[in-house]
């Protein structure tokens, strides 16, 4: 299981993950959109070689995206480990996966290198620590496409500079049961941030759940990257944390209906799609941490988000799941984590 989604980590109840991802490019080789495939294995052979097996990647697992089926490639998606782009580069892509989860690196997605650091609860200075030290290790070994001016070049230019960008993980129903989401995160763009769905750029919000970063890379240091998302994102919990406040005090009664209705239709539900299960999740997660349910932990929950999704539930069978058999499982799936408890 990943680390991030054991959870943890400071203000674990509103923010469930922190990433910091690095993008690279090797210096006097075309960007992957210009790679056919003999060439992307070239970059590859490049980066993960039998000197960088054992001097960087020894605790890593290598996957080929050619050699690795489609069902596999979108767990590592639902666990966030790579991205859904990455997971279509069938002929040129790769990643590598750290024995804990907390690292991945994918090579020839949108960049050569891009080296990500994943961990639970606001700990965006400890991920970009970690992701830092890789990347010195891998810069160490290669050259990087980099100009004194610019800084790092990339394919977008959107991430020229420090090629960084941070992002949380937040959990927001209290904002958006009383109708404040919109106006948080419309003053969110407003300062030079950019909102995302649950699995990154183009992807959807549910279980309101977002994604937070920054957008600008060129013109300011990492340093104050992390500590611009850190203070916006600490104003926002205290804003989250106001409005569950408010929830209990006002609509008390109402509150817990929400709650034990998600918790009824969960533990009793034989058929469940991705979506209402996120929807109900997200309840059944706020009442957990407004102290309404007991002695669920925010493993579980995070359990149940992730391999509930489409791939994992195919992962775990060896027959072909329809989208009934898939949600009647999902919803067996969910029972039994709940029940455990």
């Amino acid at each position: 299981m990943s680390n991030w989604i054991k959870g943890g980590g400071p203000s674990n109840d509103i923010i469930l993950s922190s990433r910091v991802r690095l993008a690279r490019n090797l210096a006097n080789t075309p960007f992957p959109s210009m790679l056919n495939k003999e060439n992307g294995a070239i970059v590859i052979e490049k980066i993960y070689n039998e000197e960088t097996k054992n001097d960087i990647f020894n605790n890593y697992t290598f996957y080929d995206m050619q050699d690795t089926g489609f069902v596999d490639r979108y767990v590592l998606v639902e666990r966030h480990l790579i991205s859904p782009n990455l997971a279509n580069q069938g002929s040129i892509g790769a990643a590598l996966v750290s024995d804990n989860e907390e690292v991945s690196i994918m090579l020839n997605e949108e960049d050569h290198i891009r080296i990500q650091s994943v961990l639970p609860g606001l700990r965006l200075k400890e991920a970009w620590s970690t992701a830092s030290i890789i990347d010195d290790q891998i810069e160490s070994k290669v050259d990087y496409a980099f100009d004194e001016r610019l800084g790092y070049l990339t394919s977008c230019p959107t991430n020229v500079g420090t090629g960084l960008r941070a992002s949380i993980m937040i959990h927001l129903p209290g904002l958006n049961i009383s109708s404040n989401i919109n106006k948080i995160l419309n003053a969110v763009t407003q300062v030079g941030l950019t909102i995302r769905g649950i699995y990154g750029e183009g992807t959807e919000f549910i279980g309101n759940i977002f994604q937070i970063s920054n957008q600008i890379t060129l013109g300011r240091s990492e340093e104050e990257t992390i500590d611009n998302l850190t203070g916006i994102t600490e104003q926002i919990i205290d804003k989250e944390k106001e409005a569950r406040k408010m929830l209990l005090q006002n609509n008390k009664t109402l509150l817990e209906d929400k709650v034990w209705r998600a918790w009824g239709i969960m533990t009793n539900a034989r058929c469940i799609n991705g979506q209402e299960s996120m929807k109900l999740l997200s309840e059944i997660r706020l009442g957990v941490d407004m102290g309404i349910l007991n002695n669920i932990p925010t493993s579980i929950l995070n359990e149940i988000m992730v391999d509930t999704n489409n791939a994992s539930l195919q992962k775990r069978t060896t027959v072909e799941l329809n989208t009934q058999n898939r949600d009647i499982i999902r919803a067996e799936e969910i029972r039994k984590l709940l029940l455990q408890q």
